[in-house]
């Protein structure tokens, strides 16, 4: 807090003014008197008189004797105040006096135009609704440091323009992405945040514990097994925009709470689930971006369809010098990871192997929207087997910009399949799993019921806006990520 605040707070409260008002009615918001009146004839505004109640935060002030100019900030927009202390009340000019910049103003007036045409209300009612106790930062340096940006969030977007134009862009991109699936006949769900079975995907759970029920619980990492039973319920298209929670590394790319949607049809395979991927990411683009063309971390995207589509191992040939013989060699394809500094354990498989190098070789080279197809069945405990080859799963996983964006596949529905590979993925956990892997035998009796032909897939909505806004991290696009400790008091 600033002393001199203090000070003129203090002097508010002596004279009987309350700094901290509960509540002020604003009749007109900032930009739309300025589109109804900035065109107006001066002249016109003069004779007609047009007043109005407005209100925001004061962001600049100049002062000229007794008149003064001031900046006033709503969400819509800013607009010029004009107040001249002997056309005012005593109280109106108690509380103009004590006021900074950062305080919030409620004011009633008329308009008028400067001499250089600017649109300006001359007050005839000035009300201090709220006192700022601290200075914001210098108007033209901003608010530059990083992690002060992002743990001073409200300063953030305050003081930085471009930052709350990310986060209307990621309300619309998630309002479209709802008119998407609700055009398409789905049901918009909500399942457990906390789950006593960590499923569906694998990665390191955070815990928690419920005191009445006396048991551990996980947050949940994924949706997927809980929406998958309200398909087998009858539910056949559902969705879900929701929370993840990893409990796992930082990066650019990685928060541990996380946005995703994810849908499951049925009577669809993952070749409708891609064409579905590409129809909605495209509609985005046009809709409220007017072009399929986007510029994401220096590079030019295009996001007309047909988008790409390579199997895994026609990738990890076409982007590496390494033959199809050495990359099918489980002995082989070990010395390629060793080599390229790729840390794995003596019982890794191979497919597990291949995974690895792909991501470690050719995941950042995928700037085009494409789909990897056929991914190691050993790697995708929840994935129907391919007919032609029952070692590949029927899986994709969507690349742009050099980043994971989506994964699908068609749904694994034979409960004693599956109860055979959650087996396999329990008794088989390698070194350097740490994973908790947990049979969910709700879950294989929900398939017993009966689960018809089902695709599912989840698409990270955090990059996604990531995208579509050229943001090169995360943070950049989540209002509050998740930050170290601070090692002091003063941010």
């Amino acid at each position: 807090m600033e002393e001199y605040k203090l000070n003129k707070l203090k002097n508010l409260i002596n004279n009987n003014i309350e700094p901290y008002i509960n509540t002020f009615k604003v009749d007109h918001p900032i930009n739309m008197i300025n589109k109804q009146y900035k065109e107006k004839d001066p002249q016109d505004l003069l004779n007609k008189k047009y007043t109005f109640t407005t209100a925001g935060r004061i962001v600049s002030i100049r002062k000229f004797g007794k008149a003064a100019f001031l900046l006033i900030k709503d969400r819509t927009g800013e607009i010029q105040v004009y107040i001249k202390k002997n056309n005012c009340s005593e109280v109106s000019c108690l509380a103009f006096d004590n006021s900074d910049i950062g305080d919030f103003i409620g004011i009633f007036g008329y308009l008028f135009k400067t001499r250089t045409g600017e649109l300006t209300i001359f007050i005839e009612n000035y009300q201090l609704l709220t006192k700022s106790l601290d200075d914001l930062p210098e108007k033209w340096h901003g608010l530059k440091d990083i992690e002060k940006r992002y743990r001073q969030r409200y300063l953030d977007l305050l003081i930085n323009k471009n930052v709350k134009d990310i986060f209307i862009a990621r309300d619309k991109i998630i309002r479209e992405i709802r008119a998407f699936f609700s055009e398409r006949d789905f049901i918009e769900v909500e399942t457990p945040m906390m789950q006593p079975i960590a499923g569906g995907a694998t990665a390191k759970p955070f815990t928690t514990y419920h005191s009445a029920l006396d048991m551990k619980l996980y947050l949940r990492i994924a949706p997927e097994l809980y929406l998958k039973r309200l398909v087998i319920g009858g539910m056949e298209r559902v969705f879900e925009i929701n929370r993840n929670f990893r409990n796992e590394g930082i990066s650019t790319r990685h928060n541990p709470e996380f946005t995703m949607i994810e849908w499951y049809i049925a009577y669809a395979d993952y070749n409708d689930l891609m064409n579905m991927t590409e129809d909605m990411v495209t509609d985005i683009s046009k809709k409220l971006f007017g072009s399929l063309n986007i510029t994401y971390n220096n590079h030019s995207i295009d996001f007309t369809p047909p988008w790409s589509r390579l199997t895994l191992f026609k990738a990890l040939e076409d982007y590496t010098d390494f033959s199809a013989q050495e990359l099918s060699n489980i002995e082989e394809a070990k010395k390629i990871a060793q080599n390229v500094g790729i840390k794995f354990s003596n019982n890794s498989s191979l497919g597990k192997i291949q995974v690895k190098l792909f991501e470690k070789l050719v995941e950042d080279k995928l700037i085009q929207p494409t789909f990897i197809l056929d991914y190691p069945k050993d790697i995708s405990p929840l994935s129907k087997a391919s007919k032609e080859n029952p070692d590949i799963a029927e899986r994709f996983e969507l690349f742009i910009g050099g980043m994971e964006i989506a994964n699908g596949f068609n749904e694994l529905n034979d409960p004693i399949e599956q109860r055979k590979r959650f087996e396999i993925q329990i008794n088989n956990k390698d070194e350097e799993d740490e994973n908790n892997k947990t049979m969910d035998e709700d879950f294989i009796k929900a398939l017993e019921y009966g689960l018809p032909p089902t695709s599912g897939e989840g698409l990270g909505i955090d990059r996604l806006i990531m995208l579509f806004t050229n943001s090169a991290s995360i943070r950049e696009v989540i209002l509050f990520p998740q930050l170290k400790k601070q090692e002091t008091k003063n941010i």
